[in-house]
């Protein structure tokens, strides 16, 4: 990729990017057009010459990831991907921003190809491309481990530009913490110090010495000062490239200075020009300065647009070399790339799910304990299983057995391992779920990240971010719910839960008993689909039922676990700790003649899946009695039931004391 060597066609290429990305926003009336004018120079330089890419082959396993931290300037990387040529063309950049187009306004993976994660909320970017980056590290000592560093068809770089607005962000600063104690140095993070935001300057708020804290994270840090016209210094940034490049030992933070919107006469430089369109005339007036037809717009010469797509002819050599040092490589470790292969297409191993453990019934087990076992019988057959906790290991029973310690060489910690399976994130919980959503998009291993589930509140937006990429990211939320005791009301979540159901494209389970956990689990690894394990932390009774070991049922997302001794009367609806409560009730209810039937209902958005014939064989529409036993808020429960919900203090005095009572009240109402 070094083969570039830049020119006059670059410094056009530069002035057409800066050119298109006013026209993209001005034609759609909406946008960031003032960050991306002034990163052009900067995002052409590290498409053209220091990204190894593929624009023929977006998903290549060799190339380098980039991901662009500040997603409103999502017109920066839309018009790199256009220069290179990875299937954007002039009728993408005019859609800008509008319905079904590939150049939404905010970078959308899945949706465009180039587009390496979704980004937008400032700073879960650079905090995902630190879950990249540690995600590179174990998959090199996973299937390469004799590798030198540097030297392995699976070492490649990580990318990152990011603003003001990132490193403003809390989640930065955990990210960040974690990538300098790992030594991340495949990480290198370009950031756009233009001192203007949405209010102005920053300086209203954001004053630090952004280097110096860096530094302390044992980063390796530098600055570039820009031009004396505002402009980026390319020659300079590149140096700075270069010697970040050449160090192995400290991720990387390089300070770009510049102006933002250069060369707007009348709006660089201003907050005006960071979020809305310039307007005709500033436009006119900024083409001038760069030489180009103030009346002309989205153009770009077939000459120019054929000398920036070599750098697909550069990416096409790579790939190539690439493949043949892959070759060998699989040709001298036939074991390793036999499961490359098997994780590159998503599959599991043939009857891999009979060493999940089985519980016996009458004894008393917790969720979280049973989780914890699945996970250490699970890890024994799946090498791409690896997670760890913010500092609730021991808690959230998320620890491999003789795993391994996640951490650098040289580290002097008892059991640390460069490829460990046991990650210790510290306290960082939101900067655990970007990680995590970095470490699937790398596309060969199944994280899985565990804290208390009343913080689940502090790592929502990645926890968003999970189900908006459709990942295979696990959440293994413990201690739900009232059953915590006696810590109190802080961290009891009581509202959680359905708050977590609001997300859409999130599977939400709260499994009844420690089979049904395993079952759970099973069809997690078998599904590819962002998931949350809603665990208990007291013992709740191992449930004498076929039926929460039968995954075929359990994957339904709710199912009968106890039928009633005759045509259902009332239908006991619950989830987790309260199933055994509900099946108590029903020895009460048919023991008093109401006939009875009880339903888990582990995750509401596997039932909803189901079709309607199903659903209806679970919760038949003529029985009106159903009831919700839940320890909740009663949020969402009415959209559930299709009818009315009864707290459990009610459920126990109504329905256990006198049934046929209740029963006769619903059928006048």
């Amino acid at each position: 990729m070094n083969k570039f060597i830049w020119t006059d066609l670059d410094n056009q290429a530069v002035t057409a990017a800066r050119a298109l990305a006013m026209d993209s926003v001005q034609k759609v009336g909406n946008g960031h057009p003032g960050t991306a004018m002034s990163l052009a120079p900067m995002a052409y330089l590290l498409f053209q010459k220091w990204i190894n890419h593929d624009p023929a082959d977006p998903k290549w396993h060799g190339r380098d990831r980039f991901v662009l931290s500040n997603g409103h300037s999502s017109i920066t990387l839309y018009i790199q991907l256009f220069l290179s040529g990875y299937g954007l063309e002039l009728e993408d950049l005019q859609s800008f921003r509008t319905w079904e187009s590939k150049t939404p306004g905010h970078p959308e993976f899945g949706h465009t190809d180039g587009v390496e994660a979704t980004t937008g909320p400032l700073g879960t970017g650079l905090a995902t491309a630190v879950g990249m980056a540690m995600d590179a590290r174990y998959v090199r000592n996973l299937l390469d481990p004799k590798a030198v560093k540097g030297q392995s068809v699976f070492d490649h770089k990580i990318w990152v530009i990011a603003g003001d607005g990132c490193l403003q962000e809390g989640v930065t600063s955990e990210a960040s913490s974690l990538a300098g104690h790992q030594n991340l140095s495949d990480l290198v993070v370009l950031y756009d110090d233009n001192h203007i935001s949405i209010e102005g300057d920053t300086a209203v708020s954001f004053t630090e010495d952004v280097l110096a804290r860096y530094e302390s994270y044992d980063w390796n840090v530098s600055h570039v000062e820009m031009l004396p016209t505002g402009e980026i210094d390319v020659v300079a940034l590149d140096l700075a490239i270069a010697n970040a490049v050449a160090q192995s030992e400290k991720p990387s933070l390089i300070r770009v200075r510049n102006v933002i919107g250069w060369p707007a006469p009348n709006l660089k430089n201003t907050g005006k020009i960071h979020g809305s369109a310039l307007g005709e005339a500033e436009v006119a007036a900024t083409k001038e300065i760069l030489g180009l037809e103030s009346s002309e717009a989205f153009q770009i010469s077939a000459e120019l647009l054929s000398h920036t797509r070599q750098v697909a002819v550069r990416g096409s050599e790579s790939h190539a070399n690439w493949s043949k040092q892959f070759s060998d490589w699989a040709a001298n470790n036939s074991d390793s790339a036999k499961l490359f292969e098997r994780l590159a297409a998503r599959e599991l191993p043939a009857n891999w799910h009979e060493v999940l453990p089985k519980f016996e019934p009458g004894t008393s087990v917790a969720t979280r304990k049973a989780s914890g076992d699945t996970i250490n019988a699970m890890a024994k057959v799946l090498p791409e299983l690896w997670g760890g906790s913010a500092d609730l290991g021991d808690s959230n029973l998320t620890t491999i057995e003789h795993g391994g310690s996640f951490l650098p060489a040289g580290s002097e910690m008892t059991g640390a391992a460069e490829g460990g399976r046991i990650i210790h994130y510290g306290i960082r919980e939101f900067a655990m779920a970007c990680a995590m959503n970095g470490m699937a998009l790398g596309g060969l291993t199944r994280p899985f990240a565990g804290t208390f589930l009343v913080f689940s509140d502090f790592m929502r937006g990645a926890v968003r971010l999970s189900a908006l990429m459709d990942l295979p990211a696990t959440y293994v939320w413990t201690h739900d719910s009232i059953g915590l005791g006696e810590d109190g009301p802080t961290h009891q979540p009581v509202e959680h839960l359905w708050a977590l159901r609001a997300i859409p494209n999130l599977n939400v389970i709260r499994p009844a008993d420690a089979n049904e956990t395993a079952t759970a689990w099973r069809i997690v690894m078998e599904s590819n689909e962002p998931s949350g394990l809603c665990l208990s932390r007291q013992n709740l009774p191992v449930i004498d039922s076929p039926t929460t070991s039968d995954a075929s049922l359990v994957s339904r997302g709710a199912y009968i676990i106890s039928e009633s001794s005759g045509s259902p009367e009332v239908i006991l609806l619950a989830t987790g700790s309260e199933v055994a409560i509900a099946l108590s009730a029903q020895q009460t209810l048919e023991s008093s003649g109401v006939s009875t039937r009880v339903v888990s209902a582990p995750c509401l958005e596997w039932f909803d899946a189901q079709d309607a014939s199903y659903r209806e064989s679970v919760l038949p529409s003529n029985v009106l009695a159903r009831v919700s036993v839940s320890v909740w808020n009663i949020l969402g429960h009415q959209q559930v039931l299709k009818n009315f919900t009864l707290s459990l203090e009610l459920l126990l005095k109504q329905l256990l004391l006198q049934p046929k009572k209740f029963l006769t009240n619903l059928e006048v109402n």
